[in-house]
């Protein structure tokens, strides 16, 4: 492959700040045609059923996604907001919204909602995640990942530098038209994710506003009961890491959740459940993507196995070539779109835009670091 093809610039970054509707508003308007082309190209990939178990109309899809609205009301009234604002900006309906921005966990929703089989042409396999506890980084640990999906979405990827009025600033890795994927607020909260898929969806909150409401806490202990209280849409792997040295795993699905606290070893996850109780409603997978999550993991567990980790070694990690940093290849187009780096008890933070393999990661710093 012509790797040449694969190549980004440096990350694009988003600056947000003021109430919920002034961000919302500005991130709707800086990027409404990106936000309404991606959302029509979800919009399409489910009404097919190649992820979603059957085929619907646009009409049936917007009417589930309508029906989700009131749990992402009822999980945090100013992210509603936000959302509402990006939509009209960009010139969606914040059904559509819900659909651009909280993808895959909507896909869990309409399989349950459809009732039939998980299709064989279900591809969600993304992220090899980990959390490197601080005895094991000169004292104050990481959390880094990649971020893998169906490669069309690379082309979205972008870094929002938030100022909320009324929460902690926040550095989000995130796509147009969603409210954020993977970050790292002021307190020095960080969270990351895995994707997983479950047979137990619901008409709930979708992960991206799960993972923003995570990112208005002050500890790793307060945001993990941000995500066991929530009516969740579908199922994540929510990785979480303070400035403290405290770190959750949590493996979230709509009606379980099992959690793993970070001790002396790194904490690693990929895209399939470890714990017999989330694996009892994980939703078939192929066994080629299986294999693949497993293999990730145990590669991801081998390159930390010894030894100090520092931002260079997590930069190797998520080039990894052998299975970890992937390139799309048919049949399933799987991409690494990108890699976020965080050590909260520093503040700092490294992105990359695309596979991290051919591309740089760039060094981001909080817009009050900037303005000073």
């Amino acid at each position: 492959m012509n790797t040449a093809t694969l190549k980004r610039p440096p990350i694009r970054i988003l600056d947000l700040a003021g109430s919920p509707e002034q961000i919302g508003a500005a991130h709707g308007a800086a990027h409404a045609e990106e936000i309404r082309f991606y959302m029509n190209a979800r919009v399409d990939l489910v009404a097919s059923g190649a992820w979603s178990g059957g085929a619907l109309s646009r009409s049936e899809l917007l009417e589930i996604a309508e029906s989700m609205l009131p749990a992402h009301e009822a999980f945090d009234a100013d992210l509603y907001i936000e959302l509402c604002a990006m939509a009209e900006a960009a010139g969606v309906s914040p059904a559509e919204a819900v659909i651009v921005g909280g993808f895959t966990d909507f896909v869990d929703t309409v399989r349950a909602v459809v009732g039939g089989p998980t299709p064989a042409t279900l591809i969600e396999d993304d992220c090899t995640a980990a959390i490197i506890p601080d005895h094991r980084a000169s004292g104050t640990g990481y959390f880094g990942q990649t971020w893998d999906m169906h490669d069309a979405a690379t082309a979205h990827v972008v870094l929002a530098r938030i100022q909320p009025d009324d929460a902690p600033e926040a550095l989000v890795f995130t796509t147009t038209g969603c409210l954020g994927q993977i970050g790292m607020n002021s307190e020095g909260v960080c969270v990351g994710i895995n994707n997983l898929t479950a047979v137990d969806g619901t008409r709930g909150v979708a992960w991206t506003s799960v993972v923003r409401g995570m990112l208005k806490t002050s500890s790793a202990d307060e945001a993990l009961q941000v995500v066991m209280d929530a009516d969740l849409a579908g199922a994540h792997n929510f990785l979480i890491f303070d400035a403290d040295g405290v770190g959750h795993n949590v493996e979230a699905m709509p009606s379980v959740r099992t959690t793993t606290t970070l001790e002396a070893e790194p904490l690693v996850h990929t895209n399939h459940t470890i714990h017999p109780e989330t694996t009892a409603v994980q939703a078939d997978r192929d066994p080629a993507l299986t294999e693949n999550s497993e293999t990730r993991l145990e590669t991801a567990r081998a390159f930390l196995a010894e030894g100090e980790v520092d931002e260079g070694r997590l930069f190797e990690l998520t080039r990894e070539p052998t299975s970890i940093c992937q390139i799309a290849t048919e049949p399933f187009h799987i991409e690494s779109s990108g890699g976020a780096i965080m050590r909260p008890a520093t503040g700092d933070f490294w992105a990359c835009w695309g596979p991290p393999s051919v591309n740089e990661y760039s060094h981001i710093t909080f817009a009050s670091s900037e303005a000073s």
